[in-house]
């Protein structure tokens, strides 16, 4: 076929058409991947064939309105198979032969190394391997319930990334919530990046692993074309969720690569480029204009009802994570609003939300990076998630939220029973790290509140804010400290305790700010005014105030119930930095390991207690 040919393939393409399709695809690869130095192309010429059987006959997608409702998703989670991805991209017409010869992979263009949202036809960013799979779940479990859209979900995915657990949790998840509009491709080439994978071509284990999850397993040779028109066909029935295992070679059709060692991420030289290409039989300029979306009548959307949030009385005891969930079941009066939790939704409260609007809860179990995967799908799909479990749990999916941020997702996070105050459970369940995990975050917000009203104030809050949000809250009951109808802008603070005559500033957030409040007494009694300043909004923080207390009083104690690294001290310290102000300063963190033992014991071992603060303020005055 001459370069000047130009074929358009449909839904009824035969099989010899959707072979050349195949090569295609293969030869773009190579010629993309050549062209910028860099690349996948041998991971991209292993799943050529499965890629063309889908896209001419199996996905149903509109490539000129990836918005439709109706339109299937493809996720590659094997991300690195980029040259694959935008190759057909090409073939699809929407990137042109230019534009993926001269771009790809350099600086400034959207054809980036691994496929993110910035391309429309992108749903989620891909490349830490293990992800796509769950995010695959989360689309798959909002069209079915909450969409109730006929959209299926196909993903791409690499042998070697099975070895990562996720990949289980989200397979756990499709089995056990029968997703039979979700199908993994598994690209079973046998060879990872340094060597043999795992299990090679052991394609019956795989298999039985898959079905052992609940999911619907077919085992295939992945280079044969009617073996995988058939498969194709069995996983979209509607009837399970599939895993087809189709074994593959890497580098399939280029004699010097196939199966060997050593060209994992790496681009072919010019001169093996042009035999590669002349072996799998030129450039091509075919077209593939594959099945479109059903036809479906756009259902109108609900409207939100009014968002009433609890209100509590000044003085009540009242935990930040009942707030919390009280809030939350508030704001399922509008229709966008979904929860997720991992298993421990009666002490995080996100289980009030169940209660108020079970039919917008999801229970991931034990899974925490299966629920940001979930919660990531469904924001995809234009919802509202808030994802909620202990803070010390949610570092277990920190590269989940990491990747959220690189997909430009739009998401809430909880995390409860946070630092030293939870008592008697131990280090193992004390969120220590969070506020530096998501501080860390691009574009993040990260809030802190200290009562129940600030904490149902920001709740509210996060619905509304791009980005990733999180809140991070308390298990113990403290007094309510605001009145109901007190606002809490992001990036503001409260100033709670002040005189023209402040000497000291004291500065914290949820428990130690009420550590704070008391360190001021004692304090007072000294005759030492102290100024107490709630941090409520970590990132970004309020350093007009900031700057004023340090210009006013010379003096700064930050205290927080988390580790000194990356937490609300570092968070200050920067502030400060880009005003010039440097006034004394002491931070009190927790520095020690903890144990078991009551919240004023644990506080006062961690040298966060109001006892330690105002031996601290003193110091820093003397000084």
């Amino acid at each position: 076929m001459t370069a000047a040919q130009t074929t358009v393939l449909g839904p009824g393409s035969d099989l010899p058409q959707i072979f050349e399709l195949a090569q295609q695809l293969r030869v773009d690869s190579v010629r993309a991947s050549t062209a910028a130095g860099s690349g996948h192309p041998t991971s991209s010429l292993s799943a050529a064939d499965l890629m063309a059987v889908l896209m001419a006959r199996h996905l149903r997608y509109d490539w000129d309105a990836p918005d439709n409702p109706a339109g299937d998703h493809l996720i590659f989670s094997k991300g690195h198979a980029s040259p694959l991805l935008y190759a057909m991209f090409k073939a699809a017409g929407a990137v042109s032969d230019d534009e993926l010869m001269t771009t790809y992979r350099r600086f400034g263009h959207r054809l980036q190394g691994h496929p993110t949202p910035v391309l429309p036809w992108v749903d989620v960013a891909t490349g830490s391997l293990g992800q796509g799979i769950a995010y695959g779940v989360g689309i798959a479990l909002a069209g079915r319930e909450l969409e109730r859209q006929p959209y299926r979900v196909w993903v791409l995915c690499g042998d070697s990334e099975t070895a990562e657990g996720s990949v289980w949790e989200a397979l756990d998840k499709a089995g056990h919530h029968r997703l039979a509009n979700f199908t993994a491709v598994i690209d079973v080439n046998r060879l990872g990046q340094s060597g043999p994978t795992e299990l090679e071509w052991d394609t019956a284990t795989y298999a039985r692993r898959f079905e052992a999850f609940g999911c619907r397993a077919i085992v295939i040779d992945g280079h044969d074309l009617q073996a995988i028109d058939r498969a194709l066909t069995t996983a979209a029935d509607g009837q399970a969720p599939t895993v087809i295992v189709a074994r593959t070679v890497k580098g399939h059709g280029v004699t010097e690569v196939a199966d060997k060692e050593g060209w994992h991420g790496k681009s072919l030289p010019e001169d093996m480029a042009d035999r590669a290409v002349a072996e799998l039989g030129g450039i091509r300029h075919l077209r593939v204009r594959g099945p479109q979306p059903p036809a479906t009548t756009p259902s109108p959307a609900p409207a939100a009802d009014p968002v009433e949030l609890p209100r509590f009385d000044v003085g009540d005891k009242v935990a930040t994570r009942v707030a919390f969930g009280g809030a939350l079941a508030a704001l399922g009066a509008r229709p966008d609003v979904v929860a997720l939790d991992a298993e421990v939704g009666n002490s995080t409260h996100a289980q009030d939300f169940e209660k108020a609007h079970p039919e917008r809860y999801f229970q991931t179990y034990i899974a925490e990076q299966q629920m940001i995967a979930d919660a990531v799908g469904m924001a995809v799909r234009g919802y509202r998630p808030y994802a909620t479990t202990f803070a010390a749990f949610l570092t277990r999916a920190h590269d989940f939220i990491r990747m959220a941020s690189v997909s430009q997702i739009s998401m809430a996070l909880c995390g409860t029973h946070s630092g030293v105050e939870i008592g008697a459970d131990g280090p193992s369940q004390m969120g220590l790290e969070d506020l530096a995990m998501m501080r860390a975050i691009r574009g993040s917000t990260v809030l802190y509140p200290s009562d129940a009203t600030s904490a149902a104030a920001l709740t509210a809050t996060m619905a509304d804010l791009d980005g990733i949000s999180y809140l991070r809250t308390t298990r113990g009951a403290y007094p309510v400290l605001y009145r109901s109808d007190e606002t809490f802008p992001v990036g503001g603070s409260k100033t709670l305790r002040h005189s023209t005559h402040d000497q000291v500033a004291l500065l914290g957030a949820g428990v130690t700010l009420h550590e704070c409040l008391a360190a001021a007494e004692h304090l007072a009694a000294d005759g030492i005014q102290a100024r107490v300043i709630d941090l409520y909004s970590i990132k970004p923080i309020d350093t007009d105030v900031l700057a004023r207390a340090a210009q006013d009083t010379g003096a700064l104690v930050v205290v927080e119930d988390h580790h000194p690294e990356g937490g609300i001290g570092e968070a200050v310290l920067s502030a400060l930095a880009a005003t010039g102000d440097h006034p004394a300063f002491t931070h009190l963190a927790d520095t020690v390991l903890p144990g078991s033992g009551t919240t004023d014991e644990l506080l006062d071992a961690a040298g966060i207690s109001h006892t330690h603060i105002a031996q601290a303020a003193r110091a820093l005055l003397q000084r």
